[in-house]
């Protein structure tokens, strides 16, 4: 089994992927860690969203290989990549079915101004999901993309609504 995370910005996945990842004896593997444990120290000085999303597309491939072969071993995994968009679901969905591996979404539905919240107090407090500041242009540009799943889309891949 391969659980799917979704929602926007400061919808609190990386704490929902620990929690369920201890519950499942999942291996959890986060954008966030791969992104800034592999290209932080070469980010431009200026935000370019094309080399972000260049490499986004390059650790996903990848995080989902390996989410691939530990599904082929037994091993379930928690893909925590944000999964903004219908389509970058539904193809990561399709991956994991045509691997023969059972799909399960989990959304995290949390309105946008407790979000914002969530992600100032991040910023501040630099705990233990803080991996990079947001600052609010990148939330608001984040928003511009955010789709959140349909009722069709939940049905189709097993989806839980959770509100975080």
């Amino acid at each position: 089994m391969i659980h799917l995370l979704c929602g926007s910005t400061g919808a609190g996945k990386t704490t929902y992927a620990a929690k369920l990842s201890r519950q499942l004896g999942a291996l959890h593997l986060s954008i966030d860690d791969w992104m800034v444990g592999l290209f932080a120290a070469d980010k431009p000085a200026r935000p370019d969203w094309q080399w972000i999303d260049e490499r986004v597309k390059r650790c996903e491939r990848q995080m989902v290989a390996t989410a691939l072969q530990l599904g082929r071993l037994g091993v379930p995994s928690i893909l925590d990549l944000g999964l903004q968009r219908a389509d970058q679901r539904q193809r990561i969905a399709a991956a994991v079915r045509a691997d023969g591996l059972a799909v399960h979404l989990h959304f995290l539905d949390v309105d946008a101004a407790e979000r914002w919240r969530r992600v100032e107090g991040r910023n501040r407090e630099h705990g233990e999901t803080f991996r990079l500041t947001v600052t609010r242009p990148m939330f608001d540009f984040i928003e511009t993309i955010w789709q959140p799943p349909s009722a069709d889309e939940m049905a189709a891949l097993n989806g839980v609504r959770v509100a975080a």
